[in-house]
């Protein structure tokens, strides 16, 4: 004997066809929302790090930054991302490993508007032991103190003055000093 099913069964069973069915386009409607969210962040920090990314369009905005040494390339980003240099601390570092750039000591001079390659064209020239003060216009120059008067074949070939006395002003970039 076959029992027939109740009108109260037949409802429950409807009803809950219905609930699971709602479930699931609810399950799959968030899945797809957070797979667009996670594509889209991967999207603009995969341009931040392969982009050219600023802050800030043209003129920007000057802003002196001192890197001590020894100092990591994190907290340098930290520091730029702090001072509203960069827009993102973690694709500059990546940016920064994958470019194998090292990172210089020094005393920088950095705009807003520059983007990441222009950040990193400035603050990795190499500078020995003194402070390096530069600025993204080509037309400006910096200057480096070498103190100790060990002045290397680097240091030199940069400025055009090829001779071994490490005691000599040198006129473009370099101010070599003996003083200790």
């Amino acid at each position: 004997m076959t029992s027939r099913p109740t009108s109260a069964q037949l409802v429950l069973k409807i009803t809950s066809f219905i609930l699971r069915t709602l479930l699931n386009i609810l399950f799959y409607t968030i899945v797809v929302i957070l797979i667009a969210r996670a594509s889209k962040i991967t999207y603009e920090f995969c341009y931040q790090i392969f982009g050219q990314v600023t802050v800030s369009e043209e003129p920007g905005r000057d802003i002196e930054i001192q890197i001590s040494k020894g100092e990591s390339t994190m907290n340098v980003a930290s520091k730029l991302e702090l001072n509203r240099i960069i827009v993102n601390k973690y694709s500059f570092y990546i940016k920064a490993k994958l470019k194998k750039h090292t990172i210089m000591p020094g005393t920088y001079t950095l705009n807003t508007s520059m983007t990441y390659d222009e950040i990193f064209a400035i603050i990795t020239v190499p500078s020995a032991e003194g402070t390096d003060t530069n600025t993204g216009d080509s037309n400006t120059t910096g200057t480096t103190e070498i103190k100790g008067g060990n002045s290397t074949a680097d240091d030199k070939s940069e400025t055009g003055d090829l001779s071994d006395t490490a005691d000599s002003d040198v006129t473009n970039d370099t101010d070599v000093t003996g003083d200790n």
